[in-house]
């Protein structure tokens, strides 16, 4: 997941930026200086856009790319290390019998285990991701924050997913989570960081979209809707924001940014309604797991019934796929 700047210069490179961000005020100039979310007309974009057909060979197409995004979490406090290892041996080889299924884009756990998820996956190719910063609440020091990242990286993670204080932001101390992002960036080394909003906390797409904006100037490679623990978490009218984010990130920087939505993304169909919205607001670009992730463990499952359908002719049915 590298952030590629396109050789044509954009309108602003990112350091002209940094004015932006010199300041409390200058930072809430530039945050509440963007143009405001019509409400009425994302949720009909989005709801219309959920609504294309798609044909046989497109479909096929689209599932074995959904497969391709999918991150296979486990983030529960009775998580061990045999749970990891079988999450690590499905993401590998999600469909056993057929080795012409895409294997999933990364196992994610918390920092504790990804030692044992680094080993399980140890040149596969699949990434480890790991929850850091206090997750979900993030209701801890800084001190802790970095610590947590620290830890992770150290063990091995190939991604962070960091919570921001969602406290201090809808108090409108953006410079505070501006710098926490920040420096969990710098703690993260090579690592790369989605950085998780909690969307369902935000309470306006207008916030959702000054979110997605500090996120990208504090330098998130990802911006990811939800920590799953939270209802609502990921829905297509907010991912439709953060879509936009990343594309007007892209139009002015020439960077690259990537989205995940997280919590709440079952079936094929849901799947197939988010790379719709891909396409239609990012661009065709952001068709790959380098710049579109699901958060949905249990997403896979149904992607791979409806998988061998398509091959096959027939339904399945769960017996013939490994389903948690």
């Amino acid at each position: 997941m590298t952030a590629t700047t396109s050789p044509a210069a954009a309108p602003d490179a990112p350091e002209q930026l940094a004015d932006v961000t010199r300041d409390e005020a200058s930072l809430r100039r530039f945050l509440h200086g963007l143009p405001g979310v019509d409400q009425v007309g994302v949720e009909q974009r989005a709801a219309g856009l959920a609504t294309r057909s798609i044909k046989k060979e497109a479909k096929r197409w689209a599932i074995d790319t959904a497969i391709s995004m999918v991150d296979l979490t486990t983030l529960e406090g009775a998580d061990t290390r045999g749970k990891v290892r079988g999450l690590a041996a499905k993401a590998m080889r999600p469909d056993p019998e057929r080795q012409d299924c895409p294997r999933a884009a990364a196992v994610c756990v918390y920092p504790d285990l990804v030692e044992t998820a680094v080993d399980a996956l140890a040149g596969s190719g699949v990434r480890v991701a790991s929850v850091a910063t206090g997750f979900p609440a993030g209701r801890t020091s800084r001190e802790v924050k970095l610590a947590d990242t620290r830890l992770a990286v150290e063990a091995g993670a190939d991604e962070v997913d960091m919570v921001i204080d969602r406290g201090a932001f809808l108090e409108g101390r953006y410079r505070e989570v501006f710098d926490e992002i920040r420096a969990v960036k710098a703690a993260c080394g090579s690592a790369h960081l989605k950085v998780i909003l909690e969307t369902g906390e935000l309470a306006t797409y207008d916030n959702v979209r000054r979110a997605s904006w500090l996120a990208l100037l504090a330098g998130g490679d990802f911006i990811k809707t939800s920590t799953g623990k939270v209802s609502p978490a990921a829905t297509l009218p907010v991912t439709h924001v953060m879509l936009q984010a990343v594309h007007d990130w892209h139009e002015r920087t020439g960077e690259l940014r990537g989205v995940k939505p997280a919590g709440g993304i079952r079936t094929t169909k849901d799947a197939i309604k988010y790379l719709v919205a891909v396409h239609e607001v990012a661009g065709e670009q952001w068709l790959t797991p380098e710049l579109f992730r699901f958060g949905a463990s249990s997403l896979l499952n149904d992607l791979l019934l409806q998988r061998r359908t398509q091959v096959d002719g027939h339904y399945s049915g769960p017996d013939y796929v490994t389903v948690d």
